[in-house]
């Protein structure tokens, strides 16, 4: 009886802490189906934004297309008394750094950064793609306008900033188009190298390519679904590490996997109407996008993007066969539907600049013990409320049991026995918003 007891008061705790903020709810009826639109119909008609295209031309080409997003971003930091930080960051890549990089090419993305008001130098990133193609990946000349793939993701993340520019938030926030995508993934190496440089502290960063899409080559209509990949565990593991997951587990719980696990909980609780669908796999099979580099960094990353393709609609020269018309055009992207991904991204953003530093140094205890045993380095910030345990079946992909402990740093659970869940630690502020998840990596047997 007392197990049976104790687990039903520490399920009880957990929809007792349970809270939703006015703030999300006004952020999500604040993003513009109309004005994604508009942007998304702006890009596609650069009439090409392939990597290797035009800078030259105000009309046409990628160099009018990142001068467009820069000039965007601009309005909006005026809009809001220069809040953000508008600038280009570029790498010169060769000719045959591989075989679509056909000649010398200067890639630039374009960043506006929101800085924190308590947390400068840590970081939240939302990225989209400036860049486009068509079939022959080294055609740069022909119109390819790219408007699913990625006008959405890149407008997505210029609306982002619109509605969140209106916030103050303790950490920083990026809103980034990233090019070299197609040719590469030169543009998120870029970055990656220079947040490095640059000792950013990157918590997360969302990768959106191609989040307008609702009709499926499979047939399948469906405008809640969305996918969210995440790698396992860091590619930047070290032997050590891996060997103690043998042990002690850990295989699915890697930091890209708990910011997968964050956005399908921030979104379950605030977008119940949408589905988001953790994949568990880096990305598509066989395929990369741009949270890859990032991800190759030591940094948090996960892909955002609709939940059914249609390939008839990417990476296609425009023509019609069989009554199939083919190509990456304006009328098959769903605005409304774009702006739900979009809405997605910025409540998370909000969620995590909003929330406390996660805590640090957390270790697990209670082998062969009937209690599981936490400790964690606490955070001197005085806008800490206290600290969350969770809890899940090893078998299960979210964190379904918690239990709000206090401003603590360290806890048992009686009657948890260690060896049957996985576990983590969460900070959670007086306001209550949470960080990330974190999954212990110490062990202690006292």
């Amino acid at each position: 009886m007392k197990i049976v007891f104790t687990t039903a008061l520490l399920l009880f705790t957990t929809t007792f802490v349970a809270q939703t903020d006015q703030k999300i709810y006004d952020i999500i009826n604040a993003v513009s189906a109309e004005r994604i639109g508009t942007d998304v119909k702006k890009l596609a008609g650069f009439g090409t934004r392939h990597t290797l295209s035009d800078t030259v031309s105000n009309a046409r080409g990628i160099g009018a297309a990142r001068r467009w997003i820069k000039g965007e971003f601009e309005r909006i930091s005026k809009n809001c008394n220069n809040c953000l930080e508008v600038f280009f960051q570029k790498d010169l890549v060769k000719k045959g750094a591989n075989q679509r990089i056909v000649k010398d090419v200067w890639v630039y993305n374009v960043v506006a950064i929101q800085r924190g008001t308590k947390y400068p130098n840590r970081f939240i990133v939302m990225s989209g793609d400036i860049d486009s193609r068509i079939t022959d990946p080294n055609n740069f000349t022909d119109d390819a306008p790219g408007a699913n793939d990625n006008a959405t993701g890149m407008a997505g993340a210029i609306e982002a900033a619109r509605v969140l520019s209106k916030y103050k938030f303790e950490s920083s926030i990026i809103y980034v188009g990233l090019s070299g995508e197609e040719q590469g993934l030169f543009g998120g190496q870029g970055l990656a190298r220079y947040a490095a440089e640059k000792k950013w502290e990157i918590i997360g960063v969302m990768n959106n390519d191609m989040i307008g899409n609702i009709k499926g080559v499979d047939g399948v209509i469906d405008n809640r679904t969305f996918r969210i990949f995440s790698e396992p565990v860091p590619p930047t593991e070290t032997e050590e590490q891996r060997r103690a997951r043998r042990f002690y587990g850990g295989e699915v719980d890697g930091i890209s996997r708990q910011l997968a696990r964050y956005i399908h909980k921030t979104v379950k609780t605030y977008m119940p109407e949408m589905n988001p669908m953790m994949v568990y796999r880096l990305d598509r099979f066989g395929r990369g996008g741009h949270h890859r580099p990032f991800n190759d960094a030591g940094f948090a990353g996960i892909r955002i993007m609709e939940a059914h393709e249609n390939y008839t609609q990417q990476h296609q020269d425009i023509r019609e066969e069989n009554g199939i018309k083919y190509g990456d055009v304006v009328e098959h992207v769903n605005f409304e539907y774009t702006a739900k991904l979009t809405a997605v991204n910025a409540i998370n953003l909000a969620s995590m600049a909003w929330a406390p530093p996660a805590p640090t140094e957390v270790g697990i205890g209670g082998i062969v013990e009937p209690s599981a045993k936490f400790r964690w380095k606490k955070s001197n910030d005085p806008n800490i409320k206290g600290y969350k345990i969770y809890w899940r079946d090893t078998t299960s992909p979210t964190w379904d049991y918690s239990r709000f402990v206090g401003n603590v740093d360290n806890f048992v659970l009686d009657g948890i026995v260690i060896d049957n869940f996985f576990f983590g630690v969460s900070a959670v502020s007086k306001d209550g918003f949470e960080s990330p998840v974190v999954f212990p990596t110490k062990i202690f047997r006292n």
